[in-house]
């Protein structure tokens, strides 16, 4: 069986969206049962709770989660709550004892995605299992890797499978704690719209401000719902408090989403014409680019015969300052546009480079 065959019937068990929250760490029972209470009597459509009980840390000596403990406290959720429980696994030991406590939902990390050595552990140790088992992406932009780590999965007969969108870890300063890079996660729908797929907002913007944009975009691209981090006092979270909710907070945040109709039939006519005009665009958009490229390949040639560096970095100072006026000036995102031009700039240094070496 190979991934596009998987039909993933377990995710229409759940209400859309599918809505999974509770604090970032396990910190104490009475916090788990605290948050479980709260989050219930938001009357907000939460099926599932979450809690992290192993917690990767990028430094030794900070919090690294209460261990098998807090196992038995999701277990008490569970009994006196009626939520299904989702924690994360990140090696054989964490299955089999998540397993044993009998927890609903399993996710694999993002640091843990990284590793083929490790999703082969896990897979083993979770074969045929019948739980819903949730993929993060890798924490590098890497589409290869999160499909890899879903076919072990899959290898071990694990069937019921999903993806978490949580972004991607960047070395440049941005609004989020790790960028969207959407088109990745769109990608990986595109070639596997059969493995539901949800956004991990939390992770994205690393605080609480952008959290129900970044759900509702989520929602407005198809996705089947989010994890969100909820404690009942954030600012007192043993991990990640900037970006946790209450959980009257989160009620208010779904009660304000949107899910989105996929059927798009009865403005077929309507759709089919903008569509037209985009695709025209876009057609002058390679020509253009195109003729750009024949150009840098005449500075290439002269660079070369004058013995001169392809990057230059005065001129990439000028290009990037214009480009960030324009768009001001447009009403377009500069990072957009800075994201388009570091393309062009990087396809226009790699023409160069091939002058440079063959000619």
């Amino acid at each position: 069986m190979e991934l596009k065959e998987l039909k993933n019937e377990w995710v229409n068990e759940f209400p859309k969206p599918l809505i999974i929250a509770g604090p970032c760490s396990a910190e104490s029972e009475s916090q788990m049962l605290q948050t479980a209470k709260e989050l219930k009597e938001s009357n907000a459509e939460i099926p599932v709770f979450r809690a992290g009980i192993w917690k990767p840390r990028t430094k030794p000596n900070g919090f690294e989660g209460v261990g098998v403990i807090g196992l038995n406290w999701l277990k008490k959720v569970k009994e006196e709550y009626g939520f299904k429980t989702a924690t994360e696994v990140a090696n054989a030991h964490h299955v089999f004892a998540a397993l044993e406590a009998d927890v609903d939902i399993l996710w694999i990390g993002a640091r843990s995605t990284v590793n083929p050595f490790t999703v082969q552990e896990i897979a083993v140790a979770l074969r045929g299992t019948k739980k819903p088992v949730f993929v993060k992406n890798p924490v590098n932009p890497d589409l290869a890797l999160w499909i890899g780590a879903m076919e072990r999965l899959l290898g071990q007969g694990v069937e019921n499978l999903g993806a978490i969108h949580r972004g991607f870890s960047t070395y440049q300063k941005t609004k989020y704690r790790n960028i969207p890079n959407w088109q990745i996660a769109l990608d990986f729908r595109h070639q596997f719209p059969n493995i539901p797929m949800i956004v991990d907002p939390s992770h994205i913007c690393g605080n609480r401000t952008g959290l129900a944009a970044i759900t509702q975009e989520a929602l407005n691209v198809g996705y089947q719902g989010a994890m969100i981090e909820s404690h009942f006092s954030p600012d007192e979270a043993w991990s990640d408090a900037s970006q946790q909710i209450t959980p009257a907070v989160l009620a208010e945040l779904i009660s304000n989403l949107k899910i989105r109709n996929s059927d798009i039939s009865k403005m077929d006519d309507e759709m089919t014409r903008h569509r037209t005009l985009i695709s025209d665009i876009d057609f002058q958009l390679i020509d253009i680019l195109s003729q750009r490229m024949k150009v840098s390949e005449k500075i290439g040639t002269l660079k070369k015969e004058n013995n001169i560096a392809i990057f230059q970095p005065d001129r990439w100072k000028i290009i990037t300052e214009y480009a960030s006026q324009k768009a001001e000036e447009t009403g377009m995102s500069s990072e957009f546009i800075e994201k388009v031009f570091k393309a062009i700039h990087e396809e226009s240094i790699e023409v160069q480079n091939s002058i440079m070496i063959n000619k």
